[in-house]
């Protein structure tokens, strides 16, 4: 007497677990590209003379398979448009636009609905 067991579908094949893997990298993806058009938005509303130079360095660089970073690419003026530099004030009268202070709390508050969504568009593939 013997007993067969056969396990398939998408859990016991490996889909599931790739959905899983594009689901984080959607994720990923998704938050980051909220956060650079956030900041682009308020660099839009916010700069008085803009050149257009500073929101055409601000970009997204894959850190890793879970983590995306939006920067400036390091523009030398950066901190002080953000009004972190040394030269805001009580140096001089401009305080900064916290656009990247106000774009980060935006997105620790939407991020993880953001990527809820993300995960909701692969359950299907995970046999959900």
């Amino acid at each position: 007497m013997g007993v067969e067991i056969d396990f398939q579908g998408p859990l016991f094949d490996g889909r599931a677990e790739q959905a899983m893997t594009d689901a984080v990298t959607d994720a990923r993806d998704d938050v980051a590209e909220f956060a650079e058009e956030h900041v682009l938005a308020l660099t839009g509303a916010y700069f008085r003379h803009p050149t257009g130079y500073y929101e055409s360095q601000v970009t997204t660089t894959r850190v890793s398979a879970d983590v995306a970073l939006v920067h400036d690419q390091g523009v030398v003026y950066g901190p002080w448009l953000e009004g972190v530099g040394s030269r805001n004030a009580p140096v001089t009268r401009f305080a900064g636009y916290s656009h990247w202070r106000q774009t980060k709390e935006l997105v620790q508050a939407r991020g993880p609905e953001i990527a809820e969504r993300a995960v909701r568009r692969h359950l299907p593939e995970m046999g959900g």
